[in-house]
C-alpha cells in the first residue's frame, strides 16, 4: 500500500487544497501530513509576532481537522529552508512515502527549497500545484508571450482566461480510516516570538473564516466600490490575513463572490473588491517573471539610483505615528497596536514616507512585515513599490500625496484620527487634519508633535531628487 505525503506551508485549511485533495484521491493510499516550522529562516524574512500566533492557531485548528479526517499532521522544527529538506527525506524514508504533494510557493527562497528537495527524493513522485493563486502564473500572457507588466491590460486578459475555464473549488477530503499512525491532538507550538491579535477580526479557524468571506460577500461586496476608502468605516473585508497564510483559497473567494454578486466579472455589484484578487493575481505572477522583486530590487531600475536620505529619528517618528501628520500617525498606530491598517491608509503612510520623508522605500516594507498580521512577499512589496514610484505599473513619481489633504478627503471629521490619537479628541471638527493652527489660534498647548517635515519643501526636494535619478 503506497503512502502520500502532503506537506502544509502557506496553505493551513481542508477545503479547496489542492495538494491535499490529490493526495486523498486514491482511498486505498495512507495519507499523512506534515508542516515544518523554519524559526530562523522567519527571522530573515522578518515574519511578525502576530502573524507567527495567527499561524500556530491555525495550525492547532488544522491539526484537529486533520484529526476528525484520520490525517495525523506531523510538526518539526529546523532553522530555514535549507534544513528542512533533510527533513522532508528523512519523513519519506522512515514512512515509506511514495508520493509528495505540495502547493506552490513563488518566492525566490521557496523555489529553492523545493527544486532542494525534489532533487533530494530520488524514489518519490514529487506534485506541486498552483494552489494559492486563481490562473497560474504563466497562463495570462501577452502577444508576445511575455508577462504583463501594467495591471489593466492583465485585468482584461485574465477576465478573459477565467471565462474560458473557470477553476472549481475542490471538497475537503473524506475521513480515512487506513493510517497507521494515530493522530495526535498534543497542542503545537511555534518556537518564534508571538503577539496576541484579534481573533474576532482575523478567525484562525478554517470555518470562521469561511463564514468570514460569505458574510462580506452577501453584505459588503457590492458596497465595497463606496466604502473601501474610508478608514473610519468597516468597509473592507478583512479576509487578508487568511490569504496570506492559506486559510482560504482564492478560488473560494471568487466563488463565493460570484455567488453572491453575479455580474461582477463583467464590472457589475462586487467587481471593485474582484479587482483587489486579480492585483494579487498581478502581483503574483510578477514575482515568478522577475525575481529580482524577491532580492529588495525595484522594477524601474533608474529607480536604483536614488539618493535617499539616512534620517534615524524621523523613520523612528514614521514608525511610532509621531510625524504631526495625524493621518499618517493614526494610521502607523493602528498598525502597530493590531498587525493591520487599512488599504488606503498602507498608500498614504508608504507615500509620505517615500515622498515627503525621502526613505528608501525598502526600509518601509521591511518594518510592515515585521508588524503586519497579513504579511505578505508579492503584496506588500508591490503596494510599497506602486507607492514609491519604483515597481510596475506604479503611481508616476511626479504623484505625491499631500497628507493633510488626505486626511480632509478620506477622514473628514476625524473620527478614525480620534481613535487612535487620545491627545486629538478634543480639536473640533476638520481642524484635526492641521491641529496646531487650531491650538496656536485657541491658545492651547497639545500632546502632539509638530510636523516633522514642511510637504511643500518636501515635495520639492522629491521631484528634484527623482529627476536626477532619471537623468542618471
Amino acid at each position: 500500500m503506497s503512502t502520500h505525503l502532503v506537506w502544509f506551508r502557506c496553505d493551513l485549511r481542508l477545503h479547496d487544497n489542492l495538494a491535499l485533495a490529490a493526495a486523498c484521491r486514491n482511498r486505498a493510499a495512507h495519507v499523512l501530513a506534515l508542516y515544518i516550522s523554519t524559526p530562523e529562516q522567519w527571522t530573515n524574512h522578518v515574519m511578525s509576532p502576530r502573524q507567527a500566533a495567527f499561524i500556530q492557531a491555525q495550525l492547532n485548528a488544522l491539526q484537529n481537522a486533520l484529526a476528525e479526517k484520520g490525517i495525523p499532521l506531523l510538526f518539526a522544527e529546523v532553522r530555514d529552508f535549507r534544513a528542512s529538506v533533510d527533513t522532508v527525506k528523512a519523513v519519506c524514508e522512515k514512512h515509506n512515502v511514495s508520493h509528495l504533494f505540495y502547493n506552490y510557493q513563488y518566492e525566490v527562497n521557496e523555489r529553492e527549497r523545493d527544486a532542494a528537495v525534489e532533487l533530494a527524493l530520488n524514489n518519490v513522485v514529487c506534485e506541486g500545484f498552483d494552489d494559492s493563486v486563481i490562473l497560474s502564473p504563466g497562463s495570462v500572457m501577452t502577444g508576445n508571450h511575455e508577462m504583463y507588466k501594467v495591471f489593466t491590460p492583465f485585468k482584461n486578459a485574465w477576465i478573459k482566461r477565467l471565462k474560458e475555464g473557470m477553476p472549481v473549488c475542490v471538497p475537503a477530503p473524506e475521513r480515512r480510516e487506513n493510517s497507521d499512525i494515530s493522530p495526535t491532538t498534543a497542542p503545537i507550538t511555534l518556537n518564534y516570538p508571538q503577539q496576541e491579535f484579534d481573533c474576532t477580526l482575523f478567525p484562525p479557524e478554517e470555518k470562521k473564516a469561511i463564514a468570514r468571506l460569505r458574510q462580506f460577500c452577501q453584505q459588503g461586496a457590492g458596497d465595497y466600490e463606496q466604502q473601501r476608502d474610508f478608514p473610519s468605516i468597516e468597509g473592507t473585508s478583512r479576509l487578508s490575513a487568511s490569504l496570506a497564510t492559506g486559510g482560504l483559497s482564492p478560488r473560494q473567494c471568487l466563488h463565493r463572490l460570484l455567488a453572491e454578486q453575479p455580474h461582477a466579472l463583467d464590472g457589475g455589484a462586487g467587481s471593485v473588491w474582484l479587482n483587489e484578487l486579480i492585483w494579487r493575481e498581478f502581483y503574483r505572477h510578477l514575482m515568478t517573471g522577475y525575481p529580482g522583486l524577491c532580492k529588495h530590487r525595484p522594477f524601474i531600475l533608474w529607480t536604483d539610483r536614488m539618493r535617499w536620505r539616512d534620517s534615524a529619528s524621523d523613520f523612528q517618528a514614521w514608525q511610532e505615528g509621531k510625524t504631526g501628520y495625524p493621518i499618517v500617525d493614526a494610521a502607523m498606530r493602528q498598525l502597530n497596536a493590531t498587525g493591520w491598517m487599512h488599504n488606503r491608509l498602507r498608500m498614504i503612510t508608504a507615500s509620505f514616507l517615500v515622498k515627503d520623508l525621502l526613505i528608501d522605500w525598502r526600509k518601509g516594507e521591511r518594518y510592515f512585515m515585521s508588524q503586519l498580521i497579513d504579511g505578505d512577499l508579492a503584496a506588500n512589496n508591490g503596494g510599497w513599490q506602486w507607492a514609491a514610484s519604483t515597481g510596475t505599473d506604479a503611481a508616476p513619481y511626479f504623484r505625491i500625496f499631500n497628507p493633510t489633504t488626505q486626511g480632509e478627503k478620506f477622514d473628514r471629521d476625524g473620527t478614525f484620527i480620534r481613535q487612535w490619537i487620545p491627545a486629538l479628541r478634543d480639536v473640533p471638527g476638520n481642524a484635526i487634519h492641521d491641529p496646531w493652527k487650531w491650538a496656536t489660534k485657541a491658545g492651547i498647548e497639545l500632546d502632539y508633535p509638530q510636523p516633522i517635515v514642511d510637504h511643500k519643501l518636501a515635495r520639492q526636494e522629491t521631484l528634484a531628487a527623482y529627476e536626477a535619478a532619471r537623468n542618471g
